[in-house]
């Protein structure tokens, strides 16, 4: 997994459906407690519910993913709520499904669209971003050179994440790997070889 797409920010989003309302509350979620956590906070907040039905993905991987169907038939609401989230490739995000009964009954196809369809519709309105897999970099260059090279980082599109002053001053990148070698031939000629490049572990970030 080189890449995922994530929340933008937390939101709500409602439809209806044949009477029903379906009200998708949606929040990132940094690790399980955090999802469950906000599982247990809307259901208080609409304990009068017809149901509380919930999802989540959690790791780059999505090593974590739970879904449940807070008493609707099984299979017809949390599967079909993460069966989305999957499907768009989303992580570290949790989603819950209030739905305040109507008085007409939708049948298991009925249901599956109805909350696999407002998690879709909330994800739309909300707002998505993309994390790819960046190879942590420190390039460590004299300050008299340091204010030109980051100039010229800028200007070859370069993120710096961090600026380190000592003796020296390092500057932190991401770069995917396969960038690594091009890159190193880059600073070299941009610093006539007076810098030095150390390659860290990995991170995910926001795409540029």
């Amino acid at each position: 997994m080189d890449e995922y797409r994530t929340l933008a920010r937390a939101g709500v989003h409602e439809i209806e459906v044949n009477r029903s309302r379906f009200r998708c509350a949606l929040a990132p979620a940094a690790d399980e407690q955090a999802a469950r956590d906000f599982v247990a906070r809307v259901g208080r907040e609409h304990a009068d519910a017809s149901h509380n039905c919930w999802a989540y993905v959690v790791g780059a991987d999505a090593a974590v993913q739970r879904s449940g169907d807070d008493g609707e038939p099984g299979g017809t609401a949390g599967l079909p709520m993460l069966q989305m989230l999957l499907r768009r490739d989303m992580r570290y995000v949790v989603a819950v499904v209030t739905r305040h009964f109507g008085g007409v009954k939708l049948g298991a196809g009925g249901l599956i669209r109805a909350y696999g369809g407002v998690v879709g519709e909330a994800l739309d309105a909300v707002g998505t971003l993309t994390r790819r897999r960046f190879r942590l970099v420190a390039v460590v260059v004299d300050h008299r050179r340091a204010g030109r090279l980051q100039n010229d980082l800028r200007a070859a599109g370069r993120v710096v994440r961090d600026v380190r002053y000592g003796e020296s001053v390092t500057l932190e990148l991401g770069l995917p790997d396969a960038e690594l070698e091009a890159f190193g031939s880059w600073l070299a000629d941009a610093t006539a070889g007076t810098a030095t490049l150390a390659v860290g572990g990995e991170v995910f970030a926001d795409a540029p």
